[in-house]
């Protein structure tokens, strides 16, 4: 026939709309009117369906073309294909077959996301675990603060044991069984101050405990206070998410990670309550931060309200509102930045737009702070980098997010601990998940090195990249900038810092992200969330002199492509470091992995001490009793407060966090249980794994860790089957409430205080012959065969923990 399709007929390219989903309906029943046969390849197949059945074209998504497409008809398909085309008789002539995908429709060739385990690629989880080191403080949760030796073996009845050495005051020693070494933490005081150790066998540690525990009552106290007002203010409830809201969305050139999407799925959920959202939006640099804040701005403006983006720097308020205007484009949003970029009479004229409604959304430095700026109606307020801001203008910002939705975003993160402590006071979203195709950054910290320099920009430049110099001195940075153009007259150089014309500035940046030069001579004005892709070499010069979050923010500024990038430290020739600038440069070169953010926090901490986190009152709190378990302290004076005026939930993280602190669970049987240094030789990450372990919580845990293990280091020998044993017992130990399991006179012993308020006769009948129940204790008896008494006590500890838990079962 006259239409059929042959492959004589003409290929050509297809229409594109780039995100601007109406107009391509329309296109698509313009083409289905002519007679055209329209074939559709989209992920978002279910919701074009439904936006053409609203322009009156029925087009239910299907798995697979059973016959040709009849003329005038559409057809749609669930699922990702690159590109679409054309298909018409002549070059003139009018199209027989139009195939149309993602890429015209959205703007995007989103790639296919693939399965992602948690942990990151080539990291283990053990490496997120505060280090603990030979000579370091550390705090036992029930002994104090000693001095961490290593890991010994030790030999008590006949059978090895691993224990961790602990040494106290007056050459007292305590050894720590592995499976107990949660109960360990690293010592971070208030300031570099040492601590005072204790001795063991005294009752002084416990005085401090309980002075802290009243201490953390008090701010407890205070903590709710804040919680019940939040509860109570009347807010805004934003509508459900709109067609718009969801072609944004899927206009989004990335595949989300599952953190974003979580995030993202908070952020909205806030939203649509009634109560005025406070949530810190948590996550390293470059993990999309942004994105959850655009889709939660371009929310609010759909329902009628206006924004308000606050930004610690000109620089990074320039590059926000370039995102936002790109990614708003096909939209009817008005989006302006007020800035000192920004001329007076521009200034005045963004004021009265934001005074009249006609500014839907602002992005600004601390100049949104300043009392001539007035909004008709805003309903959220995004804060970049809250820390970043003074003691003043966070007194402003108290008074604009009373009733006010506002989403704080952060990419230093605060330890979970304190998370855990504040929680129910201000919510928070970690996105921890690196973006896919994203490289560990490559550092290297060494004295300054002309030859070295030159090298760096010439291979970045070679593959056609370009490069951050930072310079943190007003002061000499032309003549750095000069130096380094004699060093590498191939490559164009200028110079940015804060103290610049504000649109000399502005159109220096401007220019190096369009790529009009090669490297950029700046000082700490790069700082903040900048973000140039082709940007992969950064050389940081007098890094002793930068603190340890600051070095960090400064690194991500690269890598946040899918190619290998360098960061360079450099240090004056000769020069000896200070202890503390050492520590901090060890600690940025330890920590080059994704998602060292968290562990950058502590050690940050550690370095710092954590005097200013909680105030200057909770100060010699937390040097007596180390930052770590004040916390968990503060966190149970908290649970406890809600619980007694019965607000709000406890999450799973919390609660898993809120084990309780006096718990102390003995186990001590005839098994050897340890990780063999012939299986693991390296002592650092058995001590990380005994770590892990530790604080394993569920069978299921218990479980999945000894699957790993095998995985990673081969068939485990028979220490490491009774270490994963120990672990399930003292699971189930916890949920029987049993304190003790040991031998004596041929028995293993299950002492356990639960036994007096269960059904110890219906016990009794349901375990083997030979096993005793009586008031308070278990009798097993031991025999040649350890598999039996073995399987006896799992199932006491079992049908225990049952009764214990569900009395009336």
């Amino acid at each position: 026939p006259d239409d059929a399709l042959s492959l004589r007929d003409v290929f050509a390219a297809p229409p594109v709309f780039g995100g601007q989903v109406r107009r391509a309906i329309a296109d698509i029943a313009g083409r289905k009117g002519n007679g055209e046969r329209v074939v559709i390849a989209s992920r978002q197949a279910a919701r074009l369906s439904d936006l053409l059945d609203s322009a009156g074209i029925v087009a239910p998504p299907v798995e697979r073309l059973e016959t040709p497409p009849s003329r005038g008809s559409v057809t749609l398909f669930g699922g990702p294909l690159l590109e679409g085309w054309l298909l018409r008789p002549r070059q003139d002539a009018a199209p027989l077959l139009t195939f149309l995908t993602d890429a015209e429709l959205f703007g995007v060739r989103k790639p296919q996301p693939r399965r992602r385990r948690r942990v990151r690629r080539g990291i283990t989880p053990e490496t997120f675990f505060s280090d603990v080191n030979p000579g370091d403080y550390v705090v036992h949760i029930e002994h104090g603060i000693g001095v961490f030796h290593g890991l010994v073996k030790l030999a008590l009845d006949g059978v090895e044991r691993e224990y961790l050495e602990v040494h106290y005051s007056q050459g007292d020693k305590l050894y720590v069984p592995i499976h107990q070494a949660d109960r360990l933490s690293r010592y971070i005081g208030a300031d570099d101050t040492p601590p005072t150790l204790h001795r063991l066998g005294t009752t002084d540690w416990n005085k401090i405990k309980r002075r802290a525990r009243t201490a953390v009552a008090d701010i407890a106290a205070e903590l709710l206070r804040l919680y019940a007002e939040r509860q109570i203010v009347p807010g805004r409830a934003f509508g459900p998410d709109t067609d718009w809201q969801r072609e944004l969305e899927a206009a989004f050139p990335y595949v989300e990670t599952e953190d974003q999407l979580k995030a993202i799925a908070d952020v909205k959920a806030d939203m649509e309550s009634p109560r005025p959202m406070d949530r810190l939006i948590c996550g390293d640099v470059g993990y999309g931060k942004t994105e959850v804040a655009l889709r939660a701005a371009f929310k609010a403006v759909m329902d009628g309200a206006q924004v308000a983006m606050l930004v610690p720097t000109t620089v990074l308020a320039q590059q926000h509102y370039n995102t936002f205007r790109e990614r708003l484009a096909p939209y009817p949003v008005t989006v302006e930045m007020l800035s000192r970029f920004r001329t007076p009479a521009k200034t005045r004229r963004i004021l009265q737009g934001l005074a009249s409604g006609g500014i839907d959304i602002v992005i600004g430095t601390h100049r949104l702070l300043q009392r001539d700026v007035k909004f008709k109606d805003l309903g959220l307020l995004i804060i970049d980098e809250e820390q970043r801001f003074g003691v003043t203008h966070k007194e402003r910002l108290r008074e604009m997010r009373t009733n006010v939705d506002t989403l704080t975003l952060s990419a230093t993160p605060i330890p979970r601990t304190l998370h855990m402590a504040l929680s129910g006071v201000r919510d928070m979203s970690i996105i921890d998940t690196p973006p896919e195709e994203r490289l560990p950054i490559k550092t290297t910290i060494t004295h300054a090195d002309d030859t070295l320099i030159r090298t760096a920009i010439l291979r970045e430049f070679d593959r056609g990249g370009q490069v951050y110099f930072v310079h943190n001195r007003v002061m000499g940075i032309e003549q750095m900038a000069n130096h380094i153009r004699r060093l590498v007259p191939e490559a164009r150089v200028r110079v940015a810092h804060g103290q610049m014309p504000e649109r000399q500035l502005e159109r220096v940046m401007l220019d190096f992200a369009a790529g009009e030069f090669d490297v950029l001579v700046s000082t700490t004005i790069i700082e903040s969330g900048l973000d140039i892709p082709n940007v992969n070499t950064i050389i940081i010069n007098r890094a002793d002199r930068f603190g340890l979050a600051q070095l960090y923010q400064l690194r991500g500024r690269v890598g946040r492509a899918a190619v290998q990038s360098y960061a360079y430290l450099l240090l004056p020739p000769g020069y000896n470091l200070p202890d503390i600038a050492r520590r901090r440069l060890d600690a940025i070169r330890e920590a080059s992995e994704l998602g060292a953010g968290f562990q950058i926090a502590m050690r940050d901490l550690e370095i710092r001490g954590a005097g200013d986190l909680l105030g200057a009152r909770q100060h010699g709190h937390i040097a007596a009793v180390g930052f770590d378990l004040y916390v968990r302290l503060l966190a149970q004076a908290v649970q406890e407060r809600k619980e007694q005026e019965g607000i709000g939930e406890t999450d799973a993280l919390t609660a898993e966090y809120l084990l309780p602190l006096e718990e102390d669970i003995q186990i001590h049987l005839p098994l050897p249980a340890y990780l063999p240094e012939d299986y693991l030789p390296e002592e650092h990450l058995r001590l990380r794994l005994y770590r892990r372990m530790a604080n394993l919580n569920t069978l299921e845990e218990v479980e999945s860790m000894g699957r790993e293990l095998e995985d990673r280091f081969g068939s485990p020998p028979e220490p490491v089957v009774n270490l994963m044993y120990q672990l399930k017992l003292k699971v189930l130990c916890r949920a029987a409430g049993v304190r003790h399991v040991s031998t004596e006179g041929g028995h293993v012993v299950i002492r356990a205080e639960t036994l007096e308020d269960v059904d110890r006769p219906g016990l009794q009948r349901r375990l083997s012959a030979g096993v005793r129940v009586g008031r308070r204790q278990i009798w097993i008896p031991l025999g040649e065969d350890a598999s039996r008494w073995q399987g006896e006590l799992e199932k006491a500890l079992t049908l225990l923990g049952r009764m214990v838990n569900d009395p009336g079962g």
